[in-house]
Formats: C-alpha cells, sequence, structure tokens
C-alpha cells in the first residue's frame, strides 16, 4: 500500500459508522469533501475514546474560548449512517485532535495502524478538518452506535455473547 498524508479540509460531513451483526461489526471513521468519499477502519473501542474525547475537547474549548457559540449535538440517523461498500483506506492505530482558532476548526488526526516490521515514519494520516458542531455530532453519534452492539458484562466490561461469557473477574466461569 502507498502512503497516504491527506488533509479533508473541510470536511463536508464527518460520520463514524458499523456495518455486520453485532460480535462482527466492522467500524468505520467516514468523511465526505465534495465528490470524494474518506473511510477508515477504527475499532469500537476507538470510537468510544474518540466520542469521549471529543466531548472534554469541545467543553475545554468553550472554558478556554467563552466567546465561541455552543456546538449543537443534533443529527439526523439517516444523515449519519453510511452505506456499503465501503473502501477503507488503511486501519487506524492512532486519533487524535486539535483545534485551530483563527478558523475555529477542529481536526482528528488519524494515523496507520503499522505491522511490528514497518518504519515509523511509513504511516498514512489523514486529517479531518470539521466543524465543532460536526465533532458533536459524530460524538454523540458515536455513542449511539456503539451502544447498539452486544451487552457489556457487568464484572469485567467486555461484550457478551448470547450464549454465555467467559469472563476473567469470575475466574472464567460462565453467566
Amino acid at each position: 500500500m502507498s502512503h497516504i498524508n491527506l488533509d479533508v479540509d473541510p470536511c463536508d460531513h464527518i460520520t463514524a459508522d458499523a456495518i455486520g451483526q453485532p460480535g462482527q461489526r466492522v467500524f468505520y471513521l467516514h468523511a465526505y469533501q465534495d465528490a470524494r468519499t474518506i473511510t477508515v477502519i477504527i475499532e469500537k473501542a476507538q470510537l468510544v475514546t474518540l466520542a469521549i474525547g471529543i466531548e472534554q475537547f469541545l467543553g475545554q474549548l468553550s472554558q478556554q474560548y467563552p466567546q465561541l457559540e455552543e456546538a449543537s449535538g443534533d443529527y439526523v440517523e439517516d444523515v449519519m449512517r453510511i452505506h456499503p461498500p465501503v473502501d477503507p483506506l488503511f486501519r487506524a492505530g492512532e486519533i487524535g485532535l486539535g483545534y485551530d482558532k483563527d478558523r475555529d476548526r477542529v481536526v482528528v488526526f488519524v494515523k496507520e495502524l503499522l505491522g511490528e516490521n514497518a518504519e515509523p515514519d511509513s504511516a498514512s494520516q489523514i486529517r479531518f478538518w470539521a466543524t465543532r458542531a460536526q465533532l458533536r455530532q459524530l460524538a454523540r453519534w458515536g455513542q449511539e452506535i456503539s451502544s447498539r452492539g452486544r451487552p457489556l458484562c457487568p464484572q469485567c466490561g467486555q461484550p457478551m455473547e448470547p450464549g454465555g461469557h467467559f469472563c476473567p473477574k469470575k475466574n472464567g466461569h460462565l453467566h
């Protein structure tokens, strides 16, 4: 695969979604700019962490810049959904956030997950530039779709299968 270094600036729309049945789902971060679509594979845990991180980051921005108008998190589910087929550029390894106060844009940095023998400088990366409202919508939608999967074990926090769960906190006993 060739090295990708891409700025999606600005995102016309940014979202995340899961395709497949719970326990078999693949999660994606997905953005549109003009006629192109940019997609990367992410893990469910990365989406949950990103959603929480966005809310915390936007809260910090509100404290640091009290003159900023509150970003709305209202979304329409049909607009936030992605539809197969999708063509991801790579699997995300690292995800981070930044802010350009002059443009009032938040950037989501996504860096490729590399194999153990790969050179660290060879990782592809994408910077998704979005409004605060677009990211708040992404965060709220991400929390929603993450919660639609398998229920979590109250003991260990891991997803439970319909037929039972091998719980490390219960010393491996199924419940």
